[in-house]
């Protein structure tokens, strides 16, 4: 009897080239031989933030041969007001209508909504008022916590409470972020609830890992401090069988001239890794 060795599939998020239009981004996707991709509501110029009708969005994803796995993000999900109310359901209705599957839920993260017992009731609060916006048209909600000492939602088994207090299995996932992970410090994964795993490397030397910010995020290579491989290798092998989709802020990262290229050879750094 042999071992069968799970392998990761990969997916790109549009912040990997953040200055490609929607079309060549999903061109981009293609040129990698990848079938998933995550666009986003906070590229300035860029679809969707120019107003790309999202009808138009679906059809170049068809015409590219590819699935919008998820559109990044409903800012600010546990600080539910009216206003927020209504971001969700426009961004909802904008998912449904351009193919998406998922929105990816984000946190506050500005050093508010921390305090013991008050971040967890907002969170139910959010996740029980999103729910029906989402069942209403068939989307998955990812709830995205960050490890950012400042954030009102660093960790993953707060989430996945909340996703069990509100009934919201099967309607809420969780997203494993290889960085926030990392920042986070907590060992749990948490592969059942999982729903998408964002990935990107920090190779910098000198920062220390309370200083890791978003602009230290690079794609994964030998000198990655965050442990991605080890993270990848330990999701695999407790079951999870969802994306891997690469989400670098780095402006050397975005700025590349060949990001077909670079993200590749991540790729490919990964994968000989992996056992």
């Amino acid at each position: 009897m042999t071992d069968t060795i799970s392998h990761p599939v990969f997916a790109i998020n549009h912040m990997v080239a953040p200055s490609l239009g929607i079309r060549g981004f999903f061109q981009l996707a293609k040129s990698l031989g990848l079938s998933d991709v995550e666009i986003r509501n906070d590229l300035e110029g860029n679809a969707i933030i120019d107003g790309t009708p999202a009808a138009e969005v679906r059809s170049l994803a068809a015409e590219a041969g590819v699935h919008i796995a998820t559109i990044n993000a409903l800012q600010r999900v546990n600080e539910w007001t009216p206003e927020r109310e209504q971001q969700a359901i426009e961004l909802a209705d904008y998912a449904k209508e351009a193919g998406a599957a998922a929105l990816v839920l984000v946190p506050v993260n500005d050093g508010s909504g921390r305090q013991d017992g008050e971040r967890q009731e907002n969170l139910r609060t959010a996740l029980k008022a999103l729910k029906p916006i989402l069942e209403a048209r068939g989307l998955i909600g990812f709830v995205e916590p960050l490890g950012f000492e400042i954030c009102s939602l660093r960790s993953k088994r707060e989430a996945a409470e909340a996703i069990g207090a509100i009934g919201g299995q099967g309607r809420f996932k969780l997203v494993h972020d290889t960085f926030h992970h990392h920042l986070a410090g907590e060992p749990e994964l948490f592969p059942a609830l999982t729903g998408l795993v964002h990935i990107s490397g920090v190779t910098d030397p000198e920062v220390t890992v309370s200083d890791m910010r978003d602009p230290h995020r690079v794609l994964v290579d030998a000198d990655d401090r965050l442990g991605n491989v080890d993270q990848i290798q330990a999701l695999l092998d407790q079951g999870y069988t969802g994306l891997f989709s690469f989400e670098p802020f780095a402006a050397e990262v975005q700025r590349l001239e060949n990001p077909s290229a670079a993200i590749s050879a991540s790729m490919d750094t990964i994968k000989a890794g992996l056992i």
